[in-house]
C-alpha cells in the first residue's frame, strides 16, 4: 500500500476538523492563521480556538494587536496557556509585520522564519493552511505517527520533516499535517493507540522504538 492509499484509509476513519482546518476552509486572513498557530504551542486545539476567537473578536489586524495593551492581550488569550510569553510574542510579530511587510503576512518560508517565535512548524502551517503552498508541518502527532508507521526513524521533528520531504511525493504534502493531527487525536493516540479499530492496522508495523527511547531518556534525566 503506497503513501496515497494509506492517507486515503486514514482519512476515511476521521471525524470533524482541527481548528486550523476550520480557518482554512473559511478562507481566513493569513494573519489569523499565523497568530492562531503561535497560540497553539503546548496547548489543546479547543483552547487554541477559544483564545483565537476571544482575541480576534477585539483585535483582528497587525495594527490593532501592535497597539493593544499587553495586559488586555494576556487576558484574552489566557485559555491558550503560557499567555504572558505568547502575548509578548504576538505583539512583537504584529509590529514587525507592519514595519517590514506593510502588515501583510509573507508567503515565503525564510521570511516567516525571520519573525520572532516562528519556527519551522509554524512557518509550514502558515504555508499550508493560509496559502495552500506544499509543505509538511511536523508537530508531535506527525512526528509520532511517521515513526510508528516506519516512514521515518527520527528523534526530532526537524529531521522528520526532512526525511518525509525526501520520500513522500510533493502532491501529498498538504494532506500530511491535516490528517495526522486528527488521526493522532482520535485513533493513533500517544498512549494505548486504538489499533483494534484502525483501518491501517494490518499494514502498520507499530514501531514504538522512538517512544520507548524517549521514555528511557526521561527516566535517566
Amino acid at each position: 500500500m503506497g503513501y496515497k492509499e494509506i492517507l486515503d484509509e486514514i482519512e476515511k476513519q476521521l471525524e470533524g476538523d482541527t481548528h486550523l482546518d476550520e480557518l482554512a476552509k473559511k478562507k481566513q486572513d493569513p494573519f489569523k492563521i499565523l497568530i492562531s498557530t503561535i497560540l497553539s504551542a503546548r496547548t489543546k486545539d479547543t483552547n487554541t480556538k477559544t483564545a483565537t476567537e476571544r482575541l480576534f473578536s477585539k483585535y483582528n489586524s497587525p495594527k490593532s494587536i501592535a497597539e493593544a495593551n499587553i495586559d488586555d492581550i494576556e487576558q484574552l488569550i489566557k485559555p491558550a496557556g503560557f499567555y504572558k510569553v505568547k502575548a509578548a510574542r504576538i505583539k512583537e510579530v504584529s509590529k514587525l509585520l507592519i514595519i517590514d511587510y506593510n502588515g501583510v503576512v509573507p508567503n515565503n518560508y525564510e521570511e516567516l522564519l525571520s519573525l520572532p517565535g516562528v519556527g519551522s512548524k509554524t512557518a509550514n502551517c502558515v504555508l499550508v493552511y493560509a496559502f495552500k503552498i506544499p509543505a509538511i508541518p511536523v508537530d508531535t502527532h506527525v512526528h509520532r505517527i511517521s515513526n510508528r508507521l516506519g516512514w521515518v526513524k527520527t528523534k526530532n521533528p526537524l529531521k522528520t520533516e526532512e526525511e518525509l520531504k525526501n520520500s513522500i511525493p510533493k502532491e501529498l504534502w498538504l494532506r500530511i499535517n491535516r490528517l495526522f493531527v486528527r488521526f493522532g487525536q482520535q485513533i493513533c493516540i500517544p498512549l494505548r493507540p486504538k489499533c483494534n479499530v484502525c483501518l491501517i492496522n494490518k499494514i502498520c508495523p507499530k514501531d514504538f522504538s522512538m517512544e520507548l527511547a524517549m521514555k528511557k531518556k526521561k527516566k535517566k534525566d
